[in-house]
């Protein structure tokens, strides 16, 4: 922390704080007085927080200034092993190589090639919501958290038959268990990149990633586990919040909810309104570069900066009346798949899974109701409930 940043009694860091729920009213408080706020972590250095939207933006726009590369995406310091490993992903990238890492796969992931997957999506929500039945049900994990696995297994062509055991290290690696789970799905992805690389190329992203050139070389079989790490984990965990947290947004606003149903071409928006609501991450990190200054706040080389997603959606300058949840609101910039560079690679795979869903759970059930108080992870970083009992009638 440089010599004349102030101290503050406040504590955005530790997770405790967000079990019950994102302290919307303490953003709201350091938007106003400390936009860019010094937060200390136990032990080790802390780190700014990046309040405001325009900001947040900012510090997205500036990766020559804001690295992602030099310290990770985590406001705690990862051992050396761990943040070298965390510089094979997308998240954890700079240009020029996050563009050359990037390049490859975007063709498979624009909206025109992923609107072709409507149909199967369509079906595996239906196949879903068949196999639940109706009834009391947690739906996170009963209803919400098949759907990414399986999508994500039929783009890599994964066999159906290992899908169970993708889906439950991808749960693992969110739990709390990111060493041994992560390091487990990626000796199983670089077992089947050595297998896929002696068959016939087939249409899925494995045999693009396997016949593309990154950064002027091939991907190894380490380079691929480290991005199906990534891609998996990361779409399991984002997509499963987005449906839980946005049906639970819905249950919390019936308003919003007969509104959704009397009106499905209400869906793509209510999807946006949802992510910006209950965005699935709270922050990602950047390490300042050299010395800079955000909002008159001095900002020395080598400091932690974090970018608060769960701030900048609920931001006063940016949103009318942000704290209330409008499936109809427009328009509505949130920022929960990122901001320039590092803009969310899988977005439109997101939005059509969202819009799906909530197509199909409303088509399949005219009664939901909650039986229960829904619980949350204990994180500072992930946004996510761990349960949400609801009744399907």
């Amino acid at each position: 922390m440089t010599a004349t940043a102030e101290r503050a009694e406040p504590d955005l860091y530790r997770p405790e704080r967000y079990v019950d729920g994102p302290p919307h009213a303490l953003f709201a408080e350091l938007r106003r007085t400390r936009p860019v706020y010094w937060q200390d972590i136990p032990g080790q250095p802390g780190y700014w927080a990046v309040l405001r939207h325009a900001d947040v933006e900012y510090v997205s726009q500036h990766p020559e200034i804001f690295s992602a590369e030099a310290g990770g995406i985590l406001v705690e310091d990862l051992e050396p092993d761990r943040l070298e490993a965390l510089r094979g992903t997308l998240l954890s990238m700079d240009p020029p190589r996050h563009r050359a890492y990037r390049k490859p796969l975007v063709k498979s992931f624009t909206a025109r090639v992923v609107g072709g997957m409507e149909d199967r999506i369509r079906a595996i929500c239906r196949e879903i919501l068949a196999r639940v039945g109706g009834g009391e049900v947690e739906f996170v994990h009963d209803v919400t958290s098949g759907l990414p696995t399986q999508v994500i297994g039929e783009l890599m062509g994964l066999p159906a038959a290992d899908w169970a055991h993708i889906h439950a290290l991808a749960e693992r690696n969110t739990a709390g268990e990111g060493g041994t789970a992560a390091i487990e799905m990626a000796r199983y992805a670089m077992g089947f990149a050595a297998r896929r690389r002696i068959e016939e190329p087939r249409a899925d992203i494995t045999s693009l990633i396997l016949e593309s050139e990154f950064d002027g070389r091939m991907m190894t079989d380490l380079d691929f586990g480290r991005f199906f790490v990534q891609l998996v984990t990361a779409g399991n965990d984002t997509t499963k919040t987005m449906l839980s947290a946005g049906l639970d947004a819905l249950l919390a606003h019936p308003d919003q909810l007969a509104a959704l149903r009397a009106d499905r071409a209400l869906v793509p928006g209510a999807v946006e309104e949802i992510l910006r609501w209950a965005n699935p991450l709270h922050y990602f990190r950047r390490t300042a570069t050299r010395d800079t200054e955000l909002r008159g706040v001095r900002i020395a080389a080598g400091e932690k900066v974090a970018m608060y997603y769960t701030s900048a959606n609920r931001d006063e300058e940016v949103f009318a009346d942000p704290q209330r949840f409008d499936i109809t609101r427009r328009p509505n910039p949130h920022l929960s798949f990122g901001f320039a560079e590092h803009f969310c690679l899988g977005v439109h795979i997101a939005r059509l899974e969202g819009r799906v869903f909530f197509e199909e759970l409303l088509a399949a059930h005219p009664v939901i109701e909650r039986t229960g108080e829904p619980e949350r992870l204990c994180s500072n970083l992930n946004n996510a409930l761990t349960r949400l009992p609801v009744r399907l009638g």
